[in-house]
Formats: C-alpha cells, structure tokens, sequence
C-alpha cells in the first residue's frame, strides 16, 4: 500500500500543468475512476493533499495502485475524452448513466421511392435517421401527419426501375383508400414522389414555418391559375401543418438552432434535460440521469451530460442554454444562462422536464418498494419539522366542545407516516369547566405522556397540536411539568393559513402548499378533528339519553346502563316494543318505561 502511495506521489511530482485526462488503476490494473482536468498537476494532486475528504472519494483512494493521464490540447477536448473512456471502461467510481435502453428514430431509407417509418435500429446503409425520440408519442404523431401530408409508401417492395416498367407489382388496398399513390405501377412519378420525401424531411428537421411559407406560395399559385381543386388540396395540407405547428411552437421563432440543458437532483441522482431548438419548436427532447459515485459537484455532472446528450443527437448547435455557469469554455458553442424572455421559458421548461422526469422515476421506485417513499416522507418530515431522527412515531391532539358541554379531546396516533387506528385516545375532560381551550390541551397532553411514561411505553418523536400559539404553550407546559421538553419536538398547526408555529419562537413557519410533510401533518390534523367530534356526539347522545332516563321512576342506575349498551339511542328506544323492553329489562320495568313514553297505550293494557 504504502509503496503505491510513493509511486503515485512520484508521478504527482512531474505532471504537467495542462489539460488532459487522468485514470486511476486497482492493484489488478483495472481502470478504476476516470477524470478530467484544467490543470493535471493541480486537480490530481488535490486528491491527495485534502484532509477532510468524502467518504466515498476515501474508499476510492484506498483502492488505487497506478495512475496514468494523457495531455490534449483543451479543457473541452479532455472533456470529450472523458466521456469516451468512461463509456469504454465503465469504471467502478465514475458517475453511472442509469439510461442506456434504445429510444426509437424516424427513418428516411435510402431507396427509390423512399419509405418513412419509425425504427430502434441504426443500420448504417446511407439512410437518414432523424431523432432518437426520448416521447416515443411525439415520433408518432410527426408519423402520423407526414402519412396524411404525402402518400409515402408503406410497403417493402423493391420499386427499381425495370421491376416497375416489366409489371411486376399491382395496386394494393392503400391505393384504394387513398394513402399511396402507387409508384409501383407508374401511377407516381419519381420527381413528384421525391418532391413528397423534400417536405417530409423539412418536417423531421424542424423547418415547418418554411414549408408552411412554401405551401401558401404554391396555394396562391394555383388558385392565381384557377386550379382550384389542386389548390383546396394544398390549403388542406397547410391546415394540418399549421395545426402541428400551433401544438409545438414554444417560443418566438426567431430562437433557432439551440440547445437547452435543464438540471435537477436527488440525493445521489443527477437528472439533465436536453431539448432542441429549431423556429421557435422543440423538435427533440430527451431525459437521462446520472448516478453519483464520489463527490461529483453539480457543474462536472452538467458538463457530462451535455457532452453526452450532444455527441448523442449529433448536434452542432453554436448556442446551449444552462441553468448556472460550468466554467468550462468550448469552441464548439456558447453558453448562456439566460435571465429572461424566451430563452428564460425554454430553461423552465426544460427544468420541468427534468424535475418531472425525476418524481417518475421515484414513483416507479416507491411502487417497487412502498418502504423507499415512506423513509423520503419521514426524511422530508424531519427536516421541515427541525428533527433529529425519522419521526416513524406522531401523535396529533385536537379540542372539541359545542357551546361549552361536553368538552373532550383527541388523541390520533400515525406510524410510519400512516394512521394506526388501535393506539387512537380521547380524554373526557375532568379539570376543566366550560370551554376554555387551553386549559384542556394541557389536561389532554399531560394525561396522555404521564400514562405512557409510567407504563415505560414508547413516546413520539414529534407531537402536533391543533391550534396556534395559545393552545401550543399551554401543550409545552404539561411536557416541562413532565420533564420531557426537549425529548420530544412539538409544534402547533393554525387553521387560518396553515402556518407552523415552534415553541419559543414567534414567527410562523410557512411550508410549502404542495409540500408532502406539509400534507401528512393536516392528514393528522384532519383525523383528530374527525376522531373528537365523533366522540363528542356520542358523549351528547348518551347524555342527552341519560338525562331522560333519570327522570323515569323505578329506573335505576344499573338499567339505564342496560337500556343504554342495548338500545345506543333515546330514539330506538323510544321506537322499541313492549315486547323487546320486556326481553331486555324485564316485564315491570317494561311496563314503567311505556308508561312514560306513551301512556295511552299503557293505560290501555293495563
């Protein structure tokens, strides 16, 4: 170990101060990280001359026995060579593309009487292919409007010269319904048919405000020669066309020819957005994500994936559109990192993509694996509720009194993000006379944590009460009369703008509307609020029934009880047979409970 140290260290000491590339090999001599450099000298020796570096850049070192580099001439030609290599040898920490599967092209054979189709294989026969279509839909549709635009063959056919003229082929049913003119038996002239095939192929490029210019000067024409048949035929071809390029046109079409790279992350996942700018449309659009090995910082993975997605589709636009500065400077194109206008709403939009691309494929993740979206929930919980640990355990407290009776209060109980139903209490208040708010948080609190604390039960990593700061101090009051402030993190949530209220802090935290903490908190909220006022009915129903029972004579404690557990309601038992309250509390008690409720008929029987 310590003698490839030395020989490295060696090597450091005499590299150039260049541009160029430089490849670290395992004891196997396996290519093991690849990277670039403005200076090789400086950046190498920067691996091993920190003294606080990442876990991950750490391992690497201790994995590596040589080292080699190779000069070039500038930052972006080490760039380029970079991401050659990396493709090549695929080293074990280099930055990982999580995309590789095949996107679809559209294809323009190289034939007489071309077809046009769409295809997942490049087969290098002179054909021009167009793409690859990241929205296999779009390819679709730009399919779908060439066919309606041309009759451009679908067949295989080999349509040479002498086979057409010996007769070798008959027209088929896509002559007959009209979507192909039948180059295969001379109806079709070459000329007239690649003319079809020049229109099509300004439509792949992108040139439809061309076309369009195009195919109104050929209407005019036309109709200037009375042709107006021919002409009615055109119009229509242009109402489609301009109907397509109402659907894409983004921006002024002055914007041409560019670029755009938009950029988003998660935790150890690049994403990067690449669209192309042709008149003011998005002709090309594609997503792909990056996985992070060692300590890659946001502009390094930006520069891989333009280099990447550029050398990809093949383009030579002069003009890209980031989101932030890389510090790398080309003499392929300029970058701009706009500030507003056009190009600005083509960064968003490229942006959006990016982040769209990414809630994806975490959704498609989290379905594989339910506990990853739970962990991330919790995650984001804990950071906009300023906690330490995942709170896998919450608690939600929430009043409830009607015109002052009555007043009780709830307890719901959520594990793991989800409510667990079974561990839900409400406190039948004991301490507090009429409806005073504050008062009976306290109780509620203070009975609760006092409880699970004597039966050595496990308490909650966060507490949320309903309320602002009024019933929140006096929550915070029963934990310090507790000794477990400090051991357990509350907050309070206010109805009227949702704001988040923390304990000897006087300004409101504002989360995001959209926000998924955000979200669990007033499901919580929601569902104590239910739980109390569920509860509460009942107490005034039983109540209310109670009070009436206890005016009947001969009715004791014990057979309110009983009428109560059977009948739940004043109004079913009041409904109740004589029949069914003899069944239930015997013949003479029956008789007294429908003297009272109806005294006709018990006059009558009697």
């Amino acid at each position: 170990m310590q003698q490839a140290f030395d020989r490295i260290k060696s090597i450091i000491s005499t590299l150039p101060e260049s541009p160029g590339v430089y490849q670290y090999f395992d004891k196997d001599g396996r290519i093991i990280y690849v990277g670039k450099a403005k200076n090789l000298k400086r950046r190498v020796s920067s691996y091993f001359n920190k003294t606080a570096q990442s876990i991950k850049t750490a391992v690497m070192l201790r994995h590596v026995a040589d080292l080699k580099y190779i000069v070039v001439g500038s930052e972006e030609d080490a760039l380029h060579l970079e991401n050659s290599m990396i493709k090549e040898y695929q080293p074990r920490y280099n930055v990982l593309l999580k995309d590789d599967k095949t996107y679809p092209w559209i294809v323009v054979k190289k034939e007489h009487f071309p077809r046009i189709f769409l295809t997942r294989n490049v087969v290098k026969d002179g054909s021009k292919y167009y793409g690859p279509y990241a929205n296999v839909n779009l390819a679709k549709v730009i399919i779908a409007l060439i066919k309606r635009l041309y009759p451009i063959r679908s067949c295989n056919l080999m349509l040479t010269d002498d086979n057409i003229r010996r007769g070798k082929f008959s027209k088929c049913l896509e002559y007959h319904i009209k979507n192909c003119a039948a180059p295969c038996t001379g109806e079709e002239s070459a000329e007239t048919y690649d003319e079809y095939i020049r229109q099509a192929r300004q439509i792949l490029n992108g040139e439809t405000a061309r076309l369009s210019a195009y195919l109104k000067e050929e209407m005019l024409k036309l109709a200037g020669e009375l042709r107006f048949e021919e002409a009615q035929k055109i119009k229509e071809k242009l109402e489609l066309l301009e109907n397509y390029r109402s659907k894409s046109v983004i921006v002024n079409s002055s914007v041409h020819n560019v670029d755009v790279f938009g950029y988003d992350e998660e935790d150890d996942t690049a994403y990067i957005n690449y669209l192309h700018i042709k008149e003011g449309s998005i002709v090309q659009s594609m997503t792909i994500s990056y996985r992070k090995r060692i300590d890659e910082t946001r502009e390094d993975l930006l520069m891989i994936g333009i280099t990447e997605l550029r050398s990809r589709f093949g383009s030579t636009a002069k003009e890209i559109i980031v989101p932030f500065e890389t510090g790398v400077e080309s003499s392929s194109y300029i970058a701009v990192v706009p500030q507003r206008g056009d190009k600005k709403q083509l960064l968003e939009i490229s942006e959006r993509n990016a982040r769209q691309y990414k809630i994806d494929k975490l959704k498609q993740s989290e379905k594989l694996n339910p506990e990853q979206r739970t962990t991330r929930l919790l995650k984001q919980v804990a950071v906009d509720f300023r906690l330490s640990e995942l709170p896998r355990h919450m608690e939600c407290f929430d009043n409830s009194n009607i015109q002052g009776t009555n007043p009780v209060s709830s307890c719901v109980v959520f594990k793991d993000g989800k409510p667990a139903k079974k561990e839900y209490r409400h406190f039948n208040v004991k301490t507090v006379e009429g409806a005073n708010d504050f008062a009976t948080m306290y109780e509620a609190v203070y009975r609760r944590y006092k409880r699970l604390s004597e039966e050595m039960q496990p308490l909650p990593q966060l507490i949320i009460i309903d309320g602002g700061k009024g019933q929140l101090h006096f929550a915070v009051e029963a934990l310090k009369d507790l000794n477990l402030y400090g051991k357990i993190a509350i907050a309070g949530i206010a109805k009227r703008l949702e704001e988040i209220y923390f304990p000897e802090d006087p300004v409101p935290l504002y989360i995001d509307k959209n926000s998924e903490s955000l979200k669990v908190v007033q499901r919580m909220r929601d569902e104590a609020h239910r739980f109390g006022i569920t509860h509460h009915r009942n107490r005034r129903s039983k109540g209310q029934v109670a009070s009436e029972l206890d005016s009947i004579p001969g009715i004791g404690e014990k057979t309110r009880e009983t009428l109560l557990k059977h009948f739940k309601s004043l109004k079913r038992l009041k409904e109740a047979t004589f029949d069914e309250l003899v069944e239930t509390v015997g013949a003479a008690k029956a008789q007294k409970l429908a003297s009272y409720f109806n005294p006709s008929s018990a006059h009558g029987e009697e």
